[in-house]
């Protein structure tokens, strides 16, 4: 049941004084994130200021000599180089490789994405935002065996959130699949999909990808003051837990 540190994701550089958008400063936002209580890190990498799949081993080189022994995780999303082929190129052009990368089961050229990164040797998180996704994961031919899989939510209204979280991993359990999963929710449902996680004993992630806001509603500083929080709400679930 870990907590992941989010720090930067698609947001426009203007999204938060402390977003981190260089390799410099994602690491020692990321050293930060760990100081304060994340398991592991989830990474876009920048390049001239836009994410960029070429930029990977760059920011993967400098987080983990800021976090030596820290698992690092990137994004494939389809957006960031625009085509399943340009996707493919640079993620063959990795020198130095994250842990593990996600992979959104949304995205038509998914399996051929995931196929790439288990020849390059790269644990595979599968990213859920629908029970079509989840069935679509349950059906891959060959099974891709993810290291995780993540539900993650775009929903704004808490209680539809928690009800399609709730029947992703439904299909899941239906389907047999069983590996570690990571819940978390955005903007408005960080913390709702936080504290379920928590109560369901699952692991979730928070950051700045997903939400700058604290519990309480006030703007976080940074990265490492939602960490702290998400590892106080944490343990205040697991202190009410039978």
């Amino acid at each position: 049941m870990i907590v992941q540190a989010c720090i930067n994701g698609a947001r426009a550089s203007d999204y938060h004084p402390k977003l981190p958008l260089t390799p410099a400063a994602m690491a020692a936002d990321a050293a930060a994130c760990v100081a304060a209580g994340a398991a592991e890190l989830h990474l876009h990498a920048r390049r001239g200021g836009r994410e960029s799949l070429r930029a990977v081993s760059e920011t993967v080189r400098a987080v983990r000599a800021a976090c030596p022994g820290t698992l690092i995780g990137a994004s494939t999303g389809a957006w960031i180089e625009g085509s399943p082929q340009a996707t493919l190129d640079a993620i063959d052009g990795w020198t130095d490789l994250p842990d593990h990368a996600s992979v959104n089961l949304s995205e038509p050229d998914a399996p051929a994405v995931m196929a790439r990164l288990r020849d390059k040797g790269v644990a595979i998180e599968a990213g859920l935002a629908s029970v079509a996704d989840a069935r679509r994961l349950a059906s891959l031919q060959p099974p891709m065996h993810p290291l995780r899989v993540l539900v993650e939510l775009e929903e704004q209204d808490a209680a539809t959130a928690l009800a399609a979280a709730d029947a992703i991993l439904d299909v899941l359990a239906e389907a047999g699949l069983r590996r570690p999963i990571l819940l978390h929710g955005f903007d408005a449902t960080v913390w709702p999909l936080a504290r379920h996680a928590f109560q369901r004993g699952l692991s979730t992630r928070v950051g700045l990808e997903d939400g700058q806001h604290l519990p309480d509603g006030s703007l976080a500083p940074d990265n490492a003051a939602i960490l702290r929080a998400a590892m106080a709400l944490r343990a205040e679930v697991l202190e009410r837990r039978p």
